[in-house]
Parts: structure tokens; sequence; C-alpha cells
């Protein structure tokens, strides 16, 4: 079996002999799959009309768990956005019936932003229209397969994370 990478690595193996070929070849496809599984977000968000980041928004909300709640501040962090850039996305959202904001009815100047059920219907669709694609790109492989290719990319995680927290191997 033989891909668009073979012929990409077979020359650059005559031309620069002294580049790992294995490695160009890792490389290469996972560029082609990393672009492949770009493609299928950006297909699912088009088709539920979600901008990525109220798709963010929402993911967000969802990982925080029942009641799907969080202050714009602590969304914000979460986020890696400032108060203004939050509180700019989220007016839009909450127009279009994503999100709701709520005074804390203990304590007015607190403001909750909880996810509605148009919001989590929303989050629900994308993800499934995310999995069928994702789903679709992994048919090639058996469930072994797919299981020893988890582990080994977590084995490459496990060490680029470690070596950026100044643990390296």
């Amino acid at each position: 079996m033989r891909d668009s990478v073979d012929p990409h690595v077979a020359t650059w193996s005559k031309e620069l002999g002294r580049f790992d070929p294995v490695k160009e070849a890792i490389f290469a496809r996972l560029a082609i799959l990393s672009r492949y599984a770009a493609q299928i977000r950006r297909d699912a968000l088009d088709s539920d009309n979600l901008a990525h980041w109220e798709f963010k928004v929402l993911l967000t909300l969802r990982r925080l768990g029942p009641p799907y709640t969080a202050s714009p501040s602590e969304l914000a962090d979460l986020l890696g956005l400032t108060r203004g850039a939050l509180s700019a996305r989220l007016g839009p959202m909450e127009d279009a019936g994503l999100i709701t904001r709520t005074m804390d009815a203990s304590d007015r100047r607190r403001v909750h932003v909880r996810l509605t059920r148009a919001g989590s219907a929303a989050f629900e669709r994308h993800l499934d229209m995310e999995d069928l694609g994702e789903g679709t790109l992994l048919t090639a492989l058996t469930a072994d397969e797919r299981r020893t290719i988890a582990d080994l990319l977590r084995k490459l995680v496990v060490s680029v994370e470690e070596a950026k927290r100044g643990g390296a191997r």
C-alpha cells in the first residue's frame, strides 16, 4: 500500500540523505491527517452555522459539568480571553439563545453565564457531525490498531508535555 507521502519521502531520501526518512514520513502523514481533521471540524461548524469561538464557549461551559454555568471572569480565564473580548462574544450568543446571562440572586454584582437547552443542542449536533467525520477518517483501522495509535500518540504527548514543564527524560 502506497500513499502520496511515499514519493515525497523517496525524493528527499535521495536528495537529502542525512534526513531520517521514517521521521519525515511520520510528520508528513501527521500533517495530512491534521488538515483532514481540521476540515472535518470546519465542515461540522459550517453545517451548524456555529463560529469556532461560539463552539469553544459552548464546549467550555459543557466541560464544567452541570449546571453548565460560570462567571464571565472564570469563562474568560478558561478560554484565554480578556473580559472585554469575552463580553463581546457573549452578546451574540445570548441573542441566539445559546447562553443566558443572569444576575446572582444573593449578589447582584455577580453574573452567571449558563448554557441553554438550545446551546446544549447545538453543542450536541456539532459533536455528532464531528464524530461522524472523524469516525470516517479512522475506518481503515481496526479497533486494536486505533488503540495502538492512541497509545503511541499518548507516549509522544507525554514526552512533549514533560519537556515543556522542564522534566525532559
